[in-house]
């Protein structure tokens, strides 16, 4: 009996949720040598100079959604082929990316991502342990919430995250502050950004939020059902880092999360950051799906 879609995604990760419907776009296709025709779809995004998506992603995008069924390297072989003569019918610019986001593992496809010049630019993990009672506080931090009054101070240290995240994962934006104002401002306005202090200074801050993975939602497509703890941004200040500010301050924080009801937490994060590929992987979080890029989108092989 041949393997369905769902039964494929939960063989190679049992908690993925099923394969969400095709996406709509610009269909593509291939034959594999044994005759097995493979299929996904193919979607263009261009961002103009004050689009949020700019802090994490290139101003021109091709996005390919390979069908959950696609059968091992072969297939990917073939659907990024069909993607490259895509990009070569439009001459890409500089700030431009190739970009598949797929279940982090699956071996097969990452085989095909790497043969053609894709990198893992950034991972959803997910964390579905509860919080240890045992993790001690560290001594001289104090964790409080924000609130609107610490908008000035929060928006330095998120942007300081962004420029540093900018040598190792996302491009580096002059307007980097700006695109990040709007959504810290509304952050502040919740419960659900908190802030170390170490002799009266801030050192870190976690921004965090409650996600809702209910049917015809984005998040249903990527996690399990149910209410999901969001773990969005994440700062230690430069000069405190490696000294155990982070590890108290998310301590607090899954203390105040993962309470009884909450599925988990999530993130994105990214594999090639020197600090965060170390630091969540001891935090209890583990990849589900990794979005993989070329850049520029002429780089894909």
């Amino acid at each position: 009996m041949a393997t369905t879609e769902p039964a494929r995604f939960a063989a190679l990760d049992p908690l993925l949720p099923p394969p969400a419907p095709a996406a709509a776009g610009e269909r593509v296709s291939a034959v594999t040598t044994g005759g097995v025709r493979v299929s996904g779809v193919v979607q263009r995004h261009r961002h103009g100079p004050g689009d949020t998506p700019l802090l994490w992603s290139a101003a021109q995008v091709w996005q390919l959604f390979p069908a959950a069924d696609t059968p091992g390297t072969e297939g990917f072989d073939l659907l990024l082929g069909e993607l490259r003569s895509l990009v070569d019918g439009e001459p890409p610019g500089a700030d431009s990316a190739c970009v598949v986001n797929w279940p982090s593992r699956d071996a097969e496809a990452i085989r095909a991502f790497l043969d053609h010049g894709l990198a893992p630019m950034s991972a959803l993990a997910v964390r579905t342990t509860p919080p240890s009672p045992a993790e001690p506080d560290r001594d001289g931090v104090t964790v409080r919430l924000a609130g609107p009054a610490d908008f000035d101070e929060v928006l330095a240290l998120c942007a300081a995250t962004f420029d540093y995240t900018g040598l190792v994962a996302h491009r580096r934006r002059e307007q980097t502050a700006e695109l990040l104002a709007p959504a810290l401002r509304r952050a502040l306005d919740e419960p659900a950004t908190w802030l170390a202090e170490a002799d009266g200074e801030t050192v870190a801050l976690a921004q965090c939020a409650w996600v809702h993975s209910a049917p015809d939602t984005d998040a249903a497509e990527l996690l399990p059902p149910g209410l999901w703890a969001y773990v969005n941004n994440v700062v230690t200040a430069p000069g405190h880092r490696g000294n155990g500010v982070g590890r108290a301050l998310m301590a607090h924080v899954h203390r105040e999360l993962l309470r009884p009801g909450v599925v988990g937490a999530y993130l994105y994060y990214n594999p090639m950051n020197p600090l965060s590929s170390v630091f969540w992987h001891r935090q209890g979080y583990r990849p589900l799906w990794t979005s993989w890029e070329a850049h520029p989108a002429s780089a894909l092989r």
